[in-house]
């Protein structure tokens, strides 16, 4: 059977996994390798090398409708942990039923930009926070698709281990 994904239909921003910061949208990182140029003899020209499980820095943007108190503490200095829970509408091709499927994202770093919005009268503010991404989970319907944990050596792919021989290497 075919599962055709078709929206989001819902979001939730926690932090520490258990205090409900609110409804938000976000912006998630688009990770992009590091790379090394690689050139001499034997090679005609010049590779741009992804350095393995290396990623250059990362960020995501979550934006709240209005601004809070439980949102002021989002920007003292120091690691946050945040958690995007959502649910993916998809319908089942075979039955045609809609299915719901969980999202999770999990994003551990400093926040880097405290925006406070706009204000105008029966409008949301749109306060954004940007966050740099030490660490980033994602996982669909409870299966964990990536992670990268630039501190521990670790980036799963699809449930491989792409580090694991490195970290071997490096004795941790």
């Amino acid at each position: 059977m075919s599962k055709i994904p078709q929206q989001l239909t819902g979001l939730r921003c926690y932090e520490d996994g258990e205090v409900l910061l609110g409804v938000v949208s976000a912006t998630l990182p688009d990770p992009e390798p590091m790379t090394e140029t690689i050139s001499g003899a034997g090679i005609a020209g010049e590779i741009e090398a992804p350095v393995a499980g290396h990623y250059k820095s990362m960020a995501v943007s979550i934006t709240f409708r209005t601004v809070t108190a439980s949102l002021a503490r989002l920007a003292k200095t120091g690691q946050r942990h945040l958690e995007l829970r959502g649910s993916i509408q998809v319908q089942d091709g075979g039955s045609g039923d809609l299915v719901h499927e969980k999202l999770r994202v999990v994003v551990k770093g400093p926040a880097k930009k405290t925006g406070l919005g706009k204000l105008e009268t029966g409008k949301p503010m749109d306060a954004e926070y940007t966050f740099e991404v030490e660490y980033l989970l994602v996982e669909l319907g409870g299966e964990k698709l990536l992670e990268i944990d630039k501190y521990n050596y670790i980036h799963i792919v699809d449930g491989e281990d792409q580090l694991k021989q490195v970290r071997e290497n490096l004795g941790l």
